[in-house]
């Protein structure tokens, strides 16, 4: 399997799970926009009476194109509404070294490195425009892996400011930005005994 199957395999995995926390939600709200495509289309019947068929045959295609395009979720997985104030939980498993598992609302996927990487670089770049910000200092019984030696790449910007990118075993390629000041900083800290 390729990356770009991979990534299809995550992006359908990813879909499965948001349908099954929002399928039974959505079956509250009045109409869809799967619903609301017909009701457009005679619409646009209406508004243009020369191209009414060609229209009407077009939403039609588009629509089972859709439908055989998005991905199947059994019924058993959309049967499973999620009370208000009932929220589903996510678990975590690791069946093997080279492959974990996630479970929400009774849903489960199977992610292999790739699709782990990917998870971990979507996460990390939502999560740094979320607030509050991570802690400033370093948690108190944090745990973490650390990479000796990792591999890296420095690129000096226009204005001055160094781009230093390193590579760590578990979060992939991580990029700073770092002021010509800084740099003078953490030199000194580096370098001091």
């Amino acid at each position: 399997m390729n990356l770009h199957e991979q990534l299809g395999a995550l992006e359908v995995g990813v879909d499965q799970l948001i349908q099954a926390v929002v399928a039974p939600q959505a079956s509250n709200i009045p109409e869809t926009s799967a619903q609301a495509a017909p009701s457009q289309a005679s619409a646009l019947n209406h508004a243009a009476p020369a191209r009414a068929q060609d229209t009407a045959g077009e939403t039609a295609a588009a629509h089972d194109k859709a439908q055989s395009e998005a991905p199947q979720v059994p019924d058993t997985v959309q049967a499973q509404a999620v009370t208000p104030e009932e929220k589903p939980t996510l678990s975590i498993g690791r069946p093997s070294q080279n492959e974990i598992t996630m479970t929400i609302a009774g849903k489960t996927v199977s992610l292999h490195p790739e699709q782990i990487g990917q998870l971990i670089e979507e996460l990390s770049n939502a999560r740094a425009s979320m607030a509050p910000e991570p802690p400033m200092g370093v948690p108190r019984g944090w745990r973490f892996v650390s990479t000796k030696n990792p591999v890296m790449a420095v690129q000096k910007q226009s204005n001055g400011d160094r781009t230093l990118v390193l590579r760590h075993t578990g979060h992939g390629w991580v990029p700073f930005t770092f002021t010509p000041d800084i740099v003078i900083q953490m030199y000194a800290m580096l370098t001091q005994r």
